[in-house]
C-alpha cells in the first residue's frame, strides 16, 4: 500500500495533475489537457467556463492515476491550484451563473475606479486592503456584473475563485482560503477579514454572498460521494485549502520562508517572495498578497509573457527550436530593438489600454531573429520593471527560482539571469503549481492526522534544484540590459497618452 497525493494546476491554457508518493515526494505519474478561452469577445474581454476547467480536472486525474500505475483507494489527499482573480458566480443551487471573467480580462477599468473613488482614492483604498483596485483583481469583475448583467446580478448567491469552484465541485463546500482571498481586492491582507468598506463599495448586500474564510493549513472538506463516484476515488480523501497558482506555485518552489524569490515565466509573468509580515507599497504597484502557508506573499504580475513569444513564433510558422535559434543568432540587447509586451493592456505597470510597441525598428533590426530575441527580452525587462519595484520595498534577491514554460529555455534563463542581475535555478520538478498543491495537500494530510509539522520541513525535504541548469548573469549583458531596460521605461511613460486614444478608436 502506497501513501499517494494529487496536485492540480487549473490554469488559463490548460489543467496539469501530477500523483506524487507522499514518502519519497516524487511524481509517479502526470497528465495534461489544453483549452482555449471563449472567442469572440470584445477587446479586453478575457472568459472561460468553469466547466471547461471540471471536465479537464476530471479526465486529467484518472489519466494521470492510470499513469502513475496507482490504485486509486491510495490516494489520501488533493490540492488545487487554480488560476487566480478569476469570478466565478453561482446562485442558490449552486450552478453557475454565467462564464467567468478572467485574471486577464482587462475590461473592468471603469469598475475599479469607480470602487476606489468610493472609498476615497487609491491612497485610502490601499489603506484599508493592502491593495489598490486593479483590473485584473476580483473585485471589478463583481460591480461590473451588477452594472452589465443586473439579471445575473439578482441571481448571485455566492462568489468563487477558480480554484474555489474547483473545491466546491469536489466536496460541495464553498470556501476560500486567505491566500487567493487576497487577490480579490476585497480582503484586508493585514487582518485576514474581508474589508467591509470595499465590500459595500460594490454593494450592500454582498456580504452575504462571500464565502467563509480558512487557513491555509485547514481542508476545504472531503470528497463528496457524487465526486468520489465520478473519479473513482474513496469519500474519506482530503481537499486541501489549495490556492492561487502563485501562492501554489511558491510552495512547489521551496519559497516557504523569507529569503527566496520565484519567477514564473508563463502565460503572464509573476514574481514573487515569502515574508514573515505583509508588505504594503504605497504606490500599488506590488500585490500586498497572502500566501498559502497563513504568511504573506509580495507579488507582481505582468499580463504578457509566453502570449508575446507564441505569437512570434507562430507568426514565422517556427518550432520552439526554430525560435530559439533564431534569437540566439542575435546578441543581448537585440541592436537595440525592444518590444513593449503591452498586447492587450499591462498589469505592472497598470496600463489596462495598452498595445504591443517594437521601438527601434531599422534596416539593421527588422530581421525574425531580432523580432524573436527581442520579444523574450521585452517581456523579461517588464518583469523586471516590477522586481526593481520590490526591491525598494525590500526585497532583494540573489536568486531567482524559475518555473513556467520560459524556464525550460536555455537562452531565456540567461536572458533572465542578465536582466534581473542574479542567479537563476530551476527545479527537478518543473511543474511548481501542480508539485505545490501535491505538497500543501501533504501537509494539510499530515496535520489531520495529528502531526505537529510546518510546511518549510517539507518543501525542504522534496523541493530539490536542477542544478545542472543553474544560470550565472554575464556582467557585460547586465550593463546593455540596464540601458534597454531605461528606453523600456521612457517608451511606456510617453505612450500612455497615445494608448487610451487609441483603445478609444478601436472600441468604436
Amino acid at each position: 500500500m502506497r501513501d499517494l497525493l494529487i496536485g492540480i494546476d487549473s490554469g488559463t491554457q490548460s489543467t496539469k495533475v501530477l500523483v506524487v508518493d507522499a514518502r519519497s515526494g516524487k511524481a509517479l505519474g502526470s497528465a495534461a489537457e489544453t483549452y482555449d478561452l471563449i472567442s469572440g469577445l470584445p477587446p479586453g474581454a478575457k472568459e472561460q467556463h468553469p466547466d471547461t476547467w471540471r471536465k479537464a480536472t476530471s479526465n486529467c486525474i484518472k489519466k494521470a492515476i492510470k499513469g502513475a500505475r496507482a490504485n486509486a483507494s491510495d490516494v489520501r489527499a488533493i490540492g488545487i491550484s487554480g488560476q487566480q482573480h478569476g469570478f466565478v458566480p453561482l446562485d442558490k443551487a449552486g450552478k453557475v451563473i454565467r462564464p467567468a471573467k478572467l485574471w486577464c480580462d482587462t475590461s473592468t477599468a471603469k469598475e475599479c475606479e469607480q470602487i476606489m473613488s468610493k472609498l476615497g482614492g487609491p491612497a485610502k483604498t490601499i489603506a484599508a486592503t493592502g491593495n489598490a483596485i486593479l483590473p485584473g483583481f476580483t473585485a471589478s469583475k463583481i460591480l461590473w456584473l451588477k452594472k452589465h448583467e443586473p439579471k445575473n446580478f439578482k441571481r448571485l448567491a455566492t462568489v468563487l475563485l477558480p480554484h474555489d469552484y474547483l473545491n466546491y465541485w469536489l466536496t460541495g463546500e464553498a470556501v476560500m482560503e486567505y491566500g487567493d482571498a487576497s487577490g480579490t481586492a476585497l480582503l484586508d491582507v493585514r487582518k485576514r477579514q474581508w474589508c467591509t468598506a470595499a465590500v459595500k463599495a460594490i454593494d450592500p448586500g454582498l456580504a452575504s454572498k462571500l464565502p467563509n474564510l480558512i487557513s491555509s493549513d485547514q481542508p476545504a472538506g472531503k470528497l463528496s460521494k457524487k465526486a468520489a463516484a465520478e473519479l473513482g476515488l474513496p469519500t474519506d480523501v482530503i481537499v486541501s485549502a489549495g490556492g492561487g497558482d502563485n501562492m501554489m506555485g511558491a510552495i512547489g518552489t521551496g519559497n516557504t520562508a523569507p529569503g527566496i524569490v520565484t519567477a514564473s515565466f508563463g502565460t503572464s509573468g509573476t514574481i514573487y517572495a515569502c515574508s514573515g509580515k505583509p508588505i504594503v507599497d504605497p504606490l500599488g504597484e506590488i500585490a500586498a498578497f497572502c500566501d498559502s502557508t497563513n504568511q504573506w506573499l509580495p507579488l507582481l504580475c505582468t499580463m504578457n509573457v509566453t502570449v508575446a513569444t507564441e505569437m512570434v513564433r507562430k507568426q514565422f510558422g517556427w518550432s520552439h527550436e526554430q525560435f530559439t535559434r533564431a534569437a540566439s543568432k542575435v546578441s543581448a540587447g537585440s541592436d537595440g530593438l525592444s518590444l513593449l509586451p503591452y498586447l492587450e493592456g499591462e498589469r505592472t505597470p497598470n496600463v489596462p489600454d495598452g498595445t504591443g510597441v517594437y521601438f527601434g525598428v531599422n534596416n539593421r533590426t527588422f530581421t525574425p531573429g531580432h523580432f524573436a530575441r527581442a520579444a523574450m527580452e521585452g517581456v523579461t525587462l517588464g518583469m523586471n520593471y516590477g522586481l526593481r519595484r520590490m526591491a525598494q520595498l525590500g526585497v532583494n534577491p540573489k536568486q531567482i527560482r524559475a518555473t513556467g514554460g520560459g524556464a525550460q529555455s536555455k537562452l531565456w534563463r540567461q536572458i533572465m539571469a542578465d536582466v534581473f542581475s542574479a542567479q537563476v535555478v530551476t527545479l527537478k520538478v518543473s511543474e511548481g503549481a501542480a508539485y505545490g498543491g501535491a505538497l500543501q495537500a501533504l501537509w494539510c494530510w499530515r496535520l489531520q492526522k495529528g502531526e505537529k509539522i510546518a510546511i518549510k520541513e517539507i518543501t525542504d525535504r522534496f523541493v530539490t534544484l536542477n542544478h545542472r541548469e543553474t544560470t550565472e548573469p554575464d556582467k557585460e549583458n547586465v550593463k546593455t540590459y540596464r540601458e534597454l531596460q531605461a528606453i523600456q521605461d521612457d517608451v511606456s511613460k510617453s505612450l500612455r497618452g497615445a494608448f487610451s486614444r487609441h483603445r478609444r478608436l478601436v472600441t468604436k
